[in-house]
């Protein structure tokens, strides 16, 4: 089992308790980002940097993660594409996206985008919190758990 993260968005408290969780378990961590990053030194924390472009990090995951992976992304389309390849992905609130809430969740996207460019809402979602943490951490720990 590797762990991919895509790193450009995903916030610094989430990566904080992927580096903790990768030393304690012995799995390699993986954050994919357009941009330089500051990592631990650590024999299992790798970055990898794209090039600039459009989900081009994304593109990246999805090409490189297999079955037995798991993605970490808020990024829903690239959720999708590797849920359809039988690769589990969690979302940085706690959410694990699966077969059966991916296209709700795309469905919502969707229209939430749609509703942000016709101005009848702004902003994205609320600052991630304790709660969301906890529930990021937890999640995590149940999936590493089924994976040894």
């Amino acid at each position: 089992m590797q762990i991919w993260v895509d790193a450009d968005a995903c916030p610094k408290a989430i990566k904080e308790i992927l580096y903790r969780a990768c030393e304690r378990v012995g799995v390699a961590l993986i954050l994919v980002a357009n941009q330089p990053l500051k990592i631990p030194r650590s024999r299992w924390v790798r970055a990898v940097r794209v090039a600039s472009g459009f989900d081009v990090a994304d593109h990246h995951i999805a090409d490189n993660a297999a079955p037995g992976d798991l993605v970490v992304t808020a990024d829903i389309p690239l959720a999708a594409e590797v849920v359809a390849k039988g690769i589990a992905a969690l979302n940085p609130r706690g959410e694990l996206y699966t077969e059966k809430n991916i296209g709700e969740r795309l469905a919502l996207r969707d229209m939430m985008d749609e509703l942000r460019a016709g101005g009848a809402i702004g902003g994205g979602p609320p600052a991630l919190g304790q709660r969301d943490r906890q529930a990021f951490a937890n999640a995590l720990d149940r999936l590493l758990a089924k994976a040894r």
